[in-house]
């Protein structure tokens, strides 16, 4: 069976899910799951989880991630983004100048709402769903954290493209949105492209076209989510019979505390595992069936 991650630079009008989908049929296997959404209208960074990858899912989700977003001012919309009925529309009278002097306010910690155009569930029901149905509920607002936000280009008088570095729940719809408000003008996001999830980049992406050429040879081995966390050989026959067991097992070497890729005797990556004192005790195991 087919293990290990891809990182998928997926297309414009292709869901999440349908990017998976297609996967199985490649690599004929039915254990495929990805980390981080993006919506059909978004294109770029997908990680993708194949077999016993998929244990990795969670570790890659929280992680930051960069957006490059079209903002577009003068327009508001039910969905934020201009896929959406138009709701407002008014004249543009700023330029790049004021549009630069308001994003401070939106870097650091900020608070959003949930557009309803989202897969937010409340008392069991995806709000998009209830969006659909002409519904709006109350939200709470969410607490995320925007660590760069920039003006890469300004394209037309409305126009901005803007480079976006975040947290993990950040709705760059809503960011776009709410600048716009700040801007007394509203505004919509026309574009999105994510250049970097859970530690991969654009660099490192194939199309799903190179997928199907290539299959199974393009996936990358799954220790490569770890790869900013050192590695530990594992040097004794009851360290790795304790570790393949799932118990703690001891070190002498005296090592800094933290998350440690260990690899078996003969080099097989076994686990993530977690070093405190001279006991590493792991988080999550990747090995067996």
């Amino acid at each position: 069976m087919a293990n290990g991650i891809v990182i998928i630079d997926k297309p414009a009008g292709w869901t999440s899910m349908d990017v998976c989908a297609k996967l199985r049929g490649i690599l004929k296997t039915k254990k495929i799951g990805h980390a981080g959404t993006l919506d059909p209208m978004a294109t770029g960074v997908l990680p993708v989880f194949v077999g016993q990858a998929t244990r990795a899912v969670s570790f890659a989700e929280g992680g930051e991630k960069e957006y490059v977003a079209g903002l577009r001012l003068g327009r508001t919309t039910n969905t934020q983004d201009t896929e959406g009925e138009t709701l407002t529309q008014s004249p543009v009278t700023v330029g790049r100048e004021e549009l630069e002097a308001v994003l401070p306010r939106f870097t650091g910690e900020i608070s959003q709402i949930p557009p309803m155009f989202s897969a937010i569930k409340i008392n069991g029901q995806k709000l998009y769903d209830l969006a659909r149905q002409g519904k709006e509920v109350e939200r709470k607002a969410r607490t995320v954290t925007i660590f760069a936000l920039e003006v890469v280009e300004q394209v037309s008088e409305t126009d901005y493209i803007l480079r976006i570095r975040c947290s993990k729940g950040t709705y760059v719809r809503t960011l776009c949105h709410d600048i716009g408000q700040a801007l007394g003008c509203g505004g919509c996001m026309f574009s999105l492209r994510r250049t970097m999830a859970a530690g991969f980049t654009l660099d490192e992406s194939v199309t799903l076209e190179q997928m199907q050429e290539g299959g199974e040879a393009l996936l990358r081995p799954t220790d490569s989510l770890f790869r900013d966390r050192p590695d530990y050989r594992l040097k004794t026959e009851k360290q790795e019979e304790r570790c393949r067991n799932g118990n703690p097992f001891f070190i002498q070497e005296s090592l800094p505390e933290g998350e440690y890729r260990i690899y078996g005797r003969e080099g097989a990556f076994l686990c993530l595992s977690r070093l405190q004192g001279d006991t590493m005790t792991s988080l999550k195991n990747f090995f067996g069936a």
